[in-house]
């Protein structure tokens, strides 16, 4: 077979470089530019109607604009609310609920572990269309059950107090299979010895839990309660779907994201948005630090 010249040849040292290149080359391109030009425009005054050459700098204006700004405040207040109205449930639930079908089901736990893994895996704008459908005031399976035992109909997408407890339900059915996978993968990891030697000691089925299953699934609750915190500070499609884009009757449902959006291709301020976009980014690592001190191994030797 005929060699290639040595002009076409490939060093040894430089392969690595030239096989990961193509992804280099797709990280730089959707992922580095438009974070550094997100970071730009956050100092720039742009329509993008107007083309490139319309930008302006206006410094920290964008910033303080964003900061004074009452629907951003409220966008955050509404994200912080349905980040722990949702997140809390998802992860109270999946641990004993892990627990149960890993010590109870053994031939059928991969089928009961599937059904509840379904809803993370289904587009989610199927999933809040058919919520939206079941939380419908005058066809909706919802209040048609509620009608049938003697209570009114809710019009649980158009008022305020009932909007947010909606999509946080739908963000929890979602996201519980997905806990409930991640937490039995940790308890496979732990050794069955424990709790042979816990039993023949006389410990409880309690004290089993307390003290060798929730340590030993510790690392887990940390990657987990990590996932939930940035997910949920990122919350968009459902309240989007759900609102209509809108953010629902006086903006109960707009989230952070979801007003990042509108101020982007609603109102044309890209600049603001992207200001906004930083300071979201702001709350989701303070948050963030904030569950590694809580869970993390250092919060836990404290």
């Amino acid at each position: 077979m005929p060699r290639l010249p040595a002009a076409f040849r490939l060093s040894p040292r430089w392969a690595p470089y030239v096989l990961i290149s193509p992804f280099l080359l797709l990280f730089a391109v959707f992922g580095v530019f438009p974070l550094l030009f997100s970071l730009y425009l956050a100092f720039q005054s742009w329509e993008p109607t107007s083309g490139l050459g319309a930008m302006a700098y206006v410094g920290l204006d964008n910033f303080a604009f964003a900061l004074g700004d009452e629907w951003f405040w409220k966008s955050l207040r509404n994200t912080l609310w349905l980040a722990f109205a949702s997140g809390v449930p998802q992860h109270l639930v999946a641990i004993p609920l892990a627990v149960f079908i890993h010590g109870r089901f053994q031939r059928l736990r991969d089928s009961v572990v599937g059904a509840y893994f379904l809803p993370y895996i289904t587009s989610t704008v199927a999933i809040a269309i058919l919520f939206s459908a079941m939380f419908s005031t005058d066809f909706g399976l919802i209040n048609a059950g509620l009608e049938r035992v003697g209570i009114g109909k809710v019009d649980w997408l158009n008022e305020p107090g009932s909007l947010k407890p909606v999509i946080a339900l739908v963000v929890f059915w979602r996201y519980l299979g997905f806990n409930l996978v991640l937490y039995l993968a940790a308890l496979q990891t732990i050794p069955k010895d424990l709790y042979e030697a816990a039993t023949m000691d006389g410990a409880s089925p309690w004290q089993q839990f307390r003290f060798i299953t929730l340590p030993g699934i510790r690392p887990m609750v940390f990657f987990g309660v990590t996932l939930s915190v940035v997910g949920g500070l990122q919350l968009f499609e459902e309240p989007f779907i759900l609102t209509r884009g809108n953010g629902g009757t006086d903006q109960a449902g707009m989230t952070a994201a979801v007003y990042l959006y509108r101020m982007a291709f609603d109102f044309n301020d890209f600049g603001g948005a992207s200001a906004m976009s930083w300071l979201l980014f702001a709350v989701v690592a303070v948050m963030t630090w904030l569950t590694n001190r809580a869970f993390g191994p250092k919060g836990g030797a404290a």
